[in-house]
């Protein structure tokens, strides 16, 4: 059947001028404070989190309240160029809240009435986190506490970046979203794949709290942006996995000529970048689709996310098993790209989760 929508109509994923001047602003800054062997040492201290780099992103540059209209504080922007910064976050597995403070909780905040907590985070001032677990994907259940008098009880585990967060936003029984001072709970580090994204425990012992507003739609909000940003991290981290091994095989050589040149290894690297490139696609499009208010936005969240994580964790293991010896370091950048995919693979639902959401969206359930 042919198209009766007017072709202006039609989205337009190419990037514009102000997009690409911001990408190169954000990679400028990111490789001044996001060098791999610091980041590196960064996940070696015990003290993952680069705050000079998030100052800059936030303050310097005020990138914290992209998403956040102008008379609430922030910059008036969409969700195509929070997903530009995202792509550089994801080139340099830059160890900053960007995704858990400036998109997921501040997205939970534009459903609620707190434009005081929105400003300040906005503003970079204050690092705001959803306390739902990383793993759930938009729509899933998770776990919620106990409100009782103006204070929440129960316990939390998964949460992102909660160690970096100065105010939680907390999903209670009662059906309302809760803003805690981080300091008036327990945070307590786990066992994380990806060190410059770890996750925490938090506990919640008689903690004060103010209700901000309804915790359903809040949820369902900050998570489906979190999962369709997600896709252009992922993006990053695929794009800077295939130029890196491009280079290095170009370079390598084997019975005096680059090993690059190989066809096999041509072979394995041209099917990458058409991953890449379709990487690209599904992820600008669930950007596109959020900022537009698209009807379709849930159908372009779960296709980038069924597409996008598999693809780089693909891209990672190339890399590392590419760049042979040397990829195998501690030394070498590879094993953070390739951590932080594996744990992106999980977050805000599998890519499974997201392939079962589609189907039902496009009526396509198997028997």
């Amino acid at each position: 059947m042919t198209s009766t929508t007017p072709q202006s109509a039609q989205p337009d994923l190419l990037y514009s001028q102000d997009e690409d001047a911001l990408r190169a602003a954000v990679r400028d800054l990111l490789a001044d404070h996001c060098d791999p062997a610091g980041v590196i040492a960064g996940t070696e201290s015990g003290a993952p989190y680069d705050r000079a780099a998030w100052k800059a992103l936030a303050d310097g540059m005020g990138l914290a309240g992209l998403l956040v209209p102008e008379e609430r504080g922030g910059q008036g922007a969409t969700h195509r160029e929070a997903a530009v910064v995202l792509e550089e976050l994801g080139r340099s597995v830059a160890p900053v809240p960007y995704l858990t403070s400036a998109v997921v909780a501040t997205e939970a905040l534009l459903a609620c009435d707190a434009d005081d907590l929105l400003a300040e985070l906005a503003s970079g001032r204050r690092i705001g986190v959803l306390a739902v677990a990383l793993s759930v994907a938009p729509g899933g259940a998770h776990k919620i506490v106990r409100a009782e008098g103006g204070a929440l009880h129960g316990e939390l585990t998964g949460i992102a970046d909660a160690a970096a967060a100065d105010v939680l936003l907390v999903p209670a029984e009662d059906g309302g979203l809760y803003a805690v001072d981080a300091q008036a709970a327990t945070v307590t580090p786990q066992v994380s794949l990806d060190l410059t994204r770890p996750v925490a425990k938090v506990v919640l012992d008689a903690a004060p709290a103010r209700r901000v507003g309804d915790a359903g739609p809040a949820v369902r909000r900050a998570l489906r942006a979190g999962a369709a940003l997600l896709a252009s991290e992922q993006l990053g981290l695929a794009e800077w996995s295939l130029t890196e091994t491009v280079r290095y095989l170009k370079e390598r050589k084997q019975f005096n000529r680059p090993v690059g040149g190989f066809q096999a290894l041509k072979h394995r690297l041209a099917q990458l970048w058409l991953e890449t490139v379709g990487t690209r696609a599904a992820a600008r499009n669930a950007a596109d689709a959020l900022a537009t208010g698209s009807a379709d936005a849930d159908v372009a969240v779960a296709l980038a996310q069924a597409y996008a994580a598999p693809v780089a964790v693909h891209a990672a293991e190339e890399a590392l098993q590419l760049h042979a010896g040397i990829g195998m370091t501690w030394e070498h950048p590879v094993h953070l790209y390739l951590k932080r995919a594996k744990a992106d693979s999980i977050a805000y639902g599998t890519a499974g989760r997201h392939r079962e959401a589609l189907a039902g969206l496009v009526d396509l359930q198997a028997p």
